[in-house]
């Protein structure tokens, strides 16, 4: 363990969190409560709720050694709007969670099987309410959309690590949200060949 105790940090959370931000501020209203599902190091969450004081933060994690980091960096930060993260597991039936205002996901449906994916969708469906937002974050493959070399090699470690695992298509991810109950909003570029991908629960 290092100096810096259980927190961790990973470049890819500094890089990327700057842009996801900008997009959360223009789906998201001025105040509720939003929910992360697998949220790694707890960066991410730590950034949001710093700049949007208007709405609680609910970070999450599967991984005991993730939730010691999210509660670290969240204890040295001391917002009042981000709370202690919740073990959760996307592709449980049930989530320690009963309702949210937002749900976001970064960079997590390429690095678990399909499952998690519909344990995701399944699960923010049962806790948004009609309009709510859905925000997933990541790399994906789309139809007629060459495949840049740099995620090619990507999907190609992944699916050498486990064969699960591995860039999902966009067009894939958004009937299976279409069939959990969600309708498709924006996609929106990222840097680094990145989409962030936005849904929203139906009426």
């Amino acid at each position: 363990m290092s100096s810096a105790g259980p927190r961790r940090s990973a470049p890819a959370a500094l890089r990327n969190r700057g842009p996801i931000l900008e997009v959360l501020r223009e789906q998201l209203g001025d105040s509720g409560l939003l929910l992360e599902v697998a949220s790694g190091t707890g960066e991410h969450a730590l950034h949001i709720a710093a700049a949007l004081r208007g709405w609680i933060i609910q970070p999450s994690d599967p991984d005991p050694s993730a939730r010691a980091s999210i509660d670290a960096w969240a204890q040295e930060a001391e917002l009042p709007n981000l709370l202690p993260a919740l073990a959760l597991d996307a592709s449980a039936a049930e989530w320690p969670i009963a309702a949210a205002d937002a749900v976001l996901c970064i960079n997590m449906i390429h690095i678990a099987p399909w499952h998690a994916t519909l344990g995701l969708l399944a699960g923010a469906a049962r806790i948004l309410p009609a309009g709510a937002p859905l925000v997933l974050y990541g790399p994906y493959r789309q139809q007629d959309v060459p495949l840049a070399e740099s995620n090619a090699e990507f999907d190609r470690s992944l699916r050498e690590r486990n064969p699960e695992w591995g860039l999902r298509e966009l067009e894939t991810v958004t009937e299976a949200a279409r069939a959990a109950g969600f309708t498709a909003g924006p996609v929106v570029p990222m840097p680094a060949n990145n989409l962030t991908v936005v849904f929203r629960r139906q009426g």
